[in-house]
């Protein structure tokens, strides 16, 4: 069901109508993308019959079919079940023109020659003493907390536990000592926006920071969450972006900015919209990856999968000994609702079921569902079990036909769907979906882009 790429391209349409979703509803709306699918959905299968491919095409199927709905939903209480499934409060990459969450896979990064701006921020009650920071975003610095320091450089250990003033609106953050800082790059300082970058959050957590969002959904400066007076008025409302340019202007006038350098670096962005995504604390869904990605890794050292060419083994190997928890919930309309529902009256709260909860079990009250849907690879990697009978056990086809043979696919959905099949595979039948990995190159339009719904292409 192409989750965030068909919404994408329905929201379009309504754009070049005069309207948005929240205009329709969430009902309408997805009416409007069901009917856009229904129309376009036999396109591709007419395409591969037309060029002769020899599938059984009485069995096509649909992630949103009632079957493969009930076996989203049964993969997802087993895995809450399993302690694997769980909602935290981290810093997620955030998609500002899709209005969602994404995951690593989805967050690509673009090498670009960007500034890295160096700021001096003063020590309080001594003016004469003062630390300059390097930062290539000058517009999260109304989010720092705290300023880190290297606990065996000798140039800071005097300043360690004393506080520093924030350029532009004058608040006070104290100098902490954390191994994280390199005192070998750049001035051996590092500021630090637990909201707004991963590695500062883990930094935040361990000296109990404040962690104050100043960065809205939609990219645009204000203050959200624990900001209290951060942001300065002539900086609120105005995008991340325009927000940088005024701020640099800003710390010229004070003298707080004490040079500017070109930087190379690698920046995220939205692999759908190629939109600059926004670092950003968040309330999500996530799976725990390292148990599954052990069972994926097993299947490869014991011989039981192969990945031809042989060279991608080392990519997949590497890929999963890194592995970060999956952000799996989108804060989109297309697409499974997590079955997860909340009791306001009483608390008795998250409620994971496999059925629809009208009530709450404990107190009779209203709930209401959770309303972010599941990452589309969350569904399409049970394809393999799914299409024939998971979670039926006794399935006959589920019998006769898992595992499969060989799964002959591009290199660059190795990531977001092979190896995510070969995890619930091992996890939840025992087995890896196939013997053998074929990835072949893939057709490019003259631009040398993928072919792609998102492109138009």
């Amino acid at each position: 069901h192409a989750g965030t790429a068909t919404q994408n391209v329905v929201e379009k349409q309504l754009t070049a109508e005069g309207h948005t979703r929240f205009d329709l509803g969430r009902e309408a709306f997805v009416a409007r993308v069901a009917s856009f699918v229904e129309q376009t959905g036999g396109e591709i299968l007419n395409q591969l019959k037309a060029i002769g491919s020899s599938a059984d095409w009485s069995r096509t199927a649909y992630t949103f079919s009632p079957e493969l709905s009930a076996a989203v939903r049964e993969a997802f209480v087993r895995l809450h079940e399993d302690g694997l499934v769980y909602k935290g409060h981290r810093v997620i990459h955030w998609c500002p023109r899709c209005g969602t969450s994404l995951s690593d896979e989805e967050a690509e990064f673009n090498d670009t020659t960007g500034k890295l701006y160096h700021l001096r921020y003063l020590v309080a009650d001594d003016p004469r003493l003062s630390v300059v920071v390097a930062t290539t975003r000058p517009e999260t610095m109304l989010g720092d907390v705290a300023v880190a320091v290297n606990p065996d450089d000798p140039r800071y250990t005097a300043l360690v536990g004393r506080e520093v003033v924030l350029p532009l609106n004058g608040m006070r953050i104290p100098v902490v000592a954390d191994s994280y800082t390199d005192p070998s790059f750049g001035s051996g300082a590092v500021k630090i926006t637990p909201a707004h970058d991963a590695n500062d959050f883990d930094v935040a957590k361990r000296h109990d920071l404040p962690m104050p969002v100043i960065i809205d959904a939609e990219g645009v400066v204000r203050e959200v969450e624990l900001a209290g007076g951060r942001v300065p008025p002539e900086l609120a409302g105005l995008d991340r972006f325009d927000a940088r340019d005024k701020i640099v202007a800003m710390l010229t006038a004070s003298g707080a900015l004490v040079k500017i350098e070109p930087h190379a670096h690698s920046v995220r962005h939205c692999y759908r919209c190629d939109t600059v995504v926004e670092p950003r604390l968040s309330d999500q869904w996530f799976v725990r990856m390292k148990p599954l990605a052990e069972k994926a890794l097993d299947a490869l050292r014991t011989g039981e999968l192969r990945i031809l060419p042989d060279r991608w083994e080392a990519v997949y190997v590497n890929w999963l000994d890194g592995i970060r928890d999956w952000n799996i919930s989108r804060q989109i309309w297309w697409g499974h609702r997590i079955p997860v529902w909340y009791c306001e009256a009483c608390g008795n709260t998250p409620l994971v079921s496999r059925t629809d909860i009208t009530a709450c079990p404990t107190c009779g009250g209203a709930v209401r569902q959770d309303s972010d849907v599941l990452d589309t690879w969350f569904s399409s990697r049970l394809w393999p079990m799914s299409t024939i009978g998971w979670p039926n056990e006794q399935s006959a086809d589920l019998k006769a036909f898992y595992p499969g043979d060989v799964l002959v696919t591009a290199p660059e959905i190795l990531f977001f769907w092979v190896s995510r099949m070969v995890m619930s595979g091992c996890w939840f039948m025992g087995k890896a979906p196939f013997h053998t990995v074929y990835l072949h190159g893939t057709v490019r339009d003259m631009q040398h882009r993928k072919m792609s719904k998102s492109l138009g292409n």
